[in-house]
């Protein structure tokens, strides 16, 4: 299975359906200590630091979840490594499935919140200080 992107509009309008979190779809985070200053709302945070460790876990918690999505601050290499890792882990673990589709947003967090930080239904924990920080 080789995950496909998802941009952050269409991430938008996921969020905002009928469609519930940890249910229908699953937000990965796999930002490290890059994660403080925001969040996607409802995302489940799981460092790369330690996403190889638990990565099993993550299958059998998600066995049933339709959409696993994969981000970190891009996009470019943390979030696609770990898409591919838990991609491999649960084909390796479930055999060939076509059920779930694993993503991975395209832009990472730093093109979501620079579209959505005001929306709190979007963005959660939100601190602008933090990313004044990162920028100057």
């Amino acid at each position: 299975m080789v995950p496909k992107y998802i941009s952050g509009d269409e991430l938008e309008a996921l969020i905002k359906s009928d469609k519930r979190p940890h249910r229908d779809y699953l937000i990965v985070d796999v930002r490290d200590d890059d994660y403080a200053g925001g969040n996607i709302a409802n995302s489940h945070n799981l460092p790369s630091e330690t996403f190889h460790a638990k990565v099993d876990e993550l299958v059998t918690r998600t066995k049933d979840v339709p959409m696993v999505i994969f981000h970190c601050a891009l996009s470019q290499a943390r979030g696609p490594k770990a898409a591919r890792i838990y991609a491999q882990a649960r084909e390796h673990s479930h055999g060939k499935d076509d059920q779930q589709e694993v993503l991975i947003l395209r832009g990472g967090f730093n093109d979501f919140q620079a579209k959505y930080k005001d929306d709190p239904l979007l963005v959660e924990n939100w601190d602008p200080e933090v990313w004044a920080r990162e920028w100057s």
